[in-house]
């Protein structure tokens, strides 16, 4: 059933509200999202979805309006993670018995972790297009070249790769027995570079009003101030930049597979959809940035890509437009405990127990993405139930983690 929660309501309280749609929630997110609500920028609400959980900078699952003004530190450094999914003309039981060829064969074609291409893997005109983006970044802010190791070839030998912590490809089987790839990956080392150097330079311009602040990690450009323009343009240059790493990646990944599987056609147009990323919409009567870190955008009718963890149940949705959440949902299961409380707490027996059935990686690299340390997927589904509709559900055969 959905559950919500609201913060700030009394009409005493000067702060803006916080509406919670989960009674699953800890101290230190609450109190983050106390924070975020004290801002002088917010419009209307705060909205946190069912997977929310305490985050650097700012919360994760927070949906952020802001009046003429963005957080940087609330898009965070991962700038346009998010979700890419297809669905093939196959059927489940089209697939060989043994899938650990499809995953190795996925892992040789997709460099995982912090690796990248031998060569410069620039192979559409999509990407192509960047080129001028980045080079114009690089002219204005020159200090970003020091952040990067080669950085004039990084942002290009790292398209076309998954990186590390959550990041995943998956082959998936929907409840009619479709057999669907889907992969969740982001910006980059470039993206993880823009967006540092972009939240020490909002501290940097705030650091005559950082006592107003009720966290340093709050520091935000207003529209007018030195670094916005740059910032926009540098965030989009991002957002984009995600979105073509996960189409390079994909066409990668179904290279790869074909010559294992049946021939096979795309029968679904693919979702690509970000959810850690900033944009203008209206909402409640204004012209807004809307901040989803840690969420996507779940308009009317709009389809999106809810993931679970490695063990678990994904789903694609279609969006019902809460006006109370601006038209958001949850991006995933979301963390209950930390990486490093996951490798206290988890065995590789754990592991091995949890993803029967998957085709994985099973020893300690990946402890820390073991199903338990995530929230019950179909609880934080049913929390949201009033934010989104079920159309698929996933079940994972293969996964490849960073």
């Amino acid at each position: 059933m959905p559950v919500k929660i609201e913060l700030n309501s009394g009409e005493k309280n000067k702060d803006m509200p916080v509406k919670i749609f989960t009674d699953d929630i800890d101290h230190a997110a609450i109190n983050q999202l106390k924070n975020i609500a004290k801002l002088p920028i917010i419009h209307r609400h705060i909205a946190a979805m069912p997977d929310v959980h305490m985050g650097i900078g700012a919360t994760v699952g927070a949906v952020i309006p802001t009046h003429k003004a963005i957080i940087p530190a609330a898009v965070g450094v991962d700038i346009g993670c998010g979700m890419n999914a297809l669905r093939l003309s196959l059927k489940a039981s089209q697939l060989p018995d043994n899938l650990k060829p499809v995953r190795e064969a996925i892992e040789r074609a997709v460099p995982v972790g912090a690796a990248c291409h031998k060569q410069v893997s620039v192979r559409s005109q999509a990407c192509a297009g960047l080129q001028a983006g980045i080079d114009q970044l690089f002219e204005r802010h020159p200090t970003l070249l020091k952040m990067l190791k080669n950085p004039q070839q990084t942002w290009a030998t790292q398209m076309g790769t998954l990186g590390s912590g959550n990041h995943f490809v998956e082959l998936c089987v929907d409840d009619c027995g479709d057999v669907w790839v889907m992969l969740h990956s982001g910006s980059r080392g470039i993206g993880n570079a823009i967006g540092r150097y972009f939240i020490q330079q909002a501290k940097r311009d705030m650091e005559g009003h950082m006592h107003h602040l009720p966290d340093k990690d709050l520091a935000y450009f207003s529209e007018g101030s030195d670094h916005f323009a740059a910032y926009v343009g540098a965030v989009d240059w991002a957002q984009e930049y995600a979105r073509i790493n996960r189409q390079e990646m994909m066409a990668l990944v179904l290279r790869a597979i074909a010559p294992l599987l049946p021939r096979f056609e795309i029968t679904q147009e693919a979702i690509n959809c970000h959810h850690n990323y900033v944009q203008q919409e209206h909402h409640f009567g204004a012209d807004v940035f809307v901040t989803r870190k840690g969420a996507i955008s779940a308009r009317a009718g709009e389809l999106g890509i809810i993931p679970g963890s490695m063990g678990t149940r994904s789903y694609i949705v279609r969006g019902k437009g809460s006006a109370e959440s601006f038209c958001s949902c949850s991006h995933g299961a979301g963390r209950k405990m930390s990486r490093a409380k996951a490798k206290q707490r988890f065995s590789r027996a754990d592991l091995e127990q949890q993803t029967r059935g998957v085709e994985c990686r099973k020893d300690k690299g990946v402890i820390d993405e073991i199903p338990g340390a995530y929230k019950d997927i179909d609880q934080v589904m049913a929390h949201q139930s009033d934010l989104v509709e079920v159309v698929h559900t996933l079940k994972q055969l293969v996964c490849v983690k960073g």
